[in-house]
């Protein structure tokens, strides 16, 4: 199975480049027709969880993407599955 990462520690500061940085890694995960991709926001406080969070719940970025789940073993980390 195809999975892609994208690991948000470099950036946790910088809105507008975790943004690009979520919007640039979902487009790819549909063009590559990938299933899973790994999103990886770190535990700190959860406020960059909730900011990923945020953003993949917009209606525009729901229709790309099957569901997302939360690891019950590391809080740090979100899958978001597509189907194709």
């Amino acid at each position: 199975m195809a999975k892609l990462t994208l690991d948000l520690h470099e950036i946790f500061n910088k809105g507008r480049d975790i943004d690009r940085s979520l919007n640039d890694i979902i487009n790819e995960a549909v063009a590559k027709r990938i299933t899973l991709l790994e999103i990886i926001p770190g535990k700190g406080s959860g406020q960059l969880k909730k900011n990923v969070l945020r953003f993949l719940d917009q209606k525009h970025i729901r229709a790309l993407y099957h569901r997302i789940e939360k690891d019950d073993k590391n809080f740090g980390r979100i899958f978001v599955h597509f189907r194709f």
